[in-house]
C-alpha cells in the first residue's frame, strides 16, 4: 500500500500517528480580506508547529484545503522537508463562500471537475491553483479529494462535485474526504455517495463531533464510513472533553476501526507558534490522556491514529 504525499509517494506503513485534517498554509485575497481568523500564509510558522508536533510523535498530517482555496502547494513541501513531517495535499472543492472570484468552481460539471482534480492526483498541483487562466503543474501531487455541503441536503452544485469526485476517485484510487457544515447532513452526504456506488469505507466525514449525539455517530458509522473527529481542541480541558467522551463511547461499541482524529486547525488562535493554544501537538498529548483517562488503551489509540489512517489513505487500484 502506497500514500501520496507532496514529496512523494511513501509506503503506508511509514506514515505514523497521523492527523487527517489539518490546515498548514491558508493563503489567497478573500482570505486575508475576508477570514483573517483562518489566514496562515508562513512557511516559518507552520514548520515551528509541526516541529513541536513531531517532538510528540507526529509523522503525517493531512493539508485539507482543496483547490483554489488558498492551498500553495509548493509552500507545503518546504513544509514538509523542513519540519520532517510528511503531508499529504488534497484536491476537490470546498463550499462555494471561497470561490466567490471563480465561477468555474460553481457551474463546472462533474466530468470538466473530475479532469482538474484527477490532473491534481496523477500529474501534479497547478501553481496557480486553478486560478487561471495559465495553468502551469508542479512536481506536487495530491494524495485525496475533498467535498463538501454547506447546509444539511446536497445542492445541485454538490451534486456536482460529488459526482466529479467520485468519478476522480474511480480513476486514480484516491480516497474521499468530506466536509460537513456544524457536523450536520452527513448522512445526506452517505446516501448521495451509495447513490454513485462509491465504496463507503473509502469516505471519511469530517467535523461530525460538533454534534452532542452518540446515536447520530452510530448510525453513521453503522453504515460503513469513517468519521474524523477534529474539535477536542476547541473544548474544555480533557476532564470535560466532549470528543473524547464521544470517541471512548463508540470504542466500547466496537467502532475503533473507522475512527481518526485531526485538529481541523485553520484558526491562528489554536497555534502555539503564533501565541495561542493549545497547540496542534496538544491532540498527542493531552486529548489521547482523556481518551486513555476514559478505559481506551493504547493499542486502541494507535489504531486509531495509525493503522485507520494507513489503510485509507492508501492509493487502490483505479476502478
Amino acid at each position: 500500500m502506497i500514500v501520496r504525499t507532496v514529496l512523494g509517494d511513501v509506503p503506508a506503513e511509514a506514515l505514523g500517528p497521523t492527523y487527517v485534517h489539518e490546515h498548514l498554509i491558508l493563503d489567497n485575497a478573500l482570505i486575508e480580506a475576508e477570514y483573517p481568523h483562518i489566514h496562515l500564509p508562513s512557511v516559518e510558522d507552520a514548520v515551528e508547529e509541526l516541529l513541536t508536533c513531531k517532538d510528540v510523535g507526529v509523522g503525517t498530517m493531512v493539508d485539507a484545503m482543496p483547490a483554489a482555496g488558498g492551498r500553495r502547494p509548493d509552500r507545503l513541501a518546504e513544509i514538509s522537508r523542513r519540519s520532517g513531517v510528511g503531508i499529504i495535499a488534497t484536491t476537490g472543492l470546498h463550499t462555494p463562500k471561497y470561490y466567490i472570484h471563480h465561477p468555474w468552481a460553481i457551474e463546472a460539471d462533474p466530468g470538466q471537475l473530475a479532469d482538474l482534480f484527477t490532473a491534481d492526483i496523477e500529474d501534479g498541483i497547478d501553481r496557480y491553483d486553478y486560478t487561471g487562466p495559465v495553468i502551469d503543474r508542479t512536481d506536487y501531487r495530491a494524495g485525496l479529494i475533498k467535498v463538501a455541503t454547506e447546509v444539511e441536503h446536497l445542492t445541485a452544485r454538490a451534486e456536482r462535485v460529488f459526482a466529479g469526485a467520485v468519478e476522480a476517485a474511480n480513476r486514480t484510487g484516491a480516497p474521499i474526504l468530506t466536509h460537513t457544515e456544524e457536523g450536520l447532513g452527513a448522512m445526506h452526504q452517505v446516501e448521495a455517495l451509495r447513490s454513485h456506488s462509491f465504496p463507503l469505507d473509502r469516505v471519511v466525514i469530517s467535523h461530525t463531533d460538533k454534534i452532542r449525539d452518540s446515536g447520530y455517530h452510530r448510525d453513521l458509522l453503522g453504515s460503513g464510513v469513517n468519521l474524523e473527529f477534529d474539535q477536542a481542541l476547541r473544548q474544555p480541558p480533557a476532564s470535560e472533553n466532549w470528543t473524547a467522551e464521544l470517541t471512548a463511547t463508540l470504542v466500547q461499541d466496537g467502532f475503533s476501526e473507522q475512527i481518526m482524529f485531526g485538529t481541523d486547525g485553520a484558526r491562528r488562535t489554536l497555534w502555539s507558534s503564533l501565541g495561542g493554544g493549545p497547540g496542534l501537538a496538544w491532540l498527542r498529548t493531552g486529548f489521547v490522556g482523556a481518551l486513555e483517562e476514559r478505559g481506551v488503551d493504547r493499542r486502541t489509540v494507535a489504531t486509531m491514529f495509525e493503522t485507520n489512517p494507513q489503510r485509507f489513505l492508501s492509493l487502490k487500484d483505479p476502478a
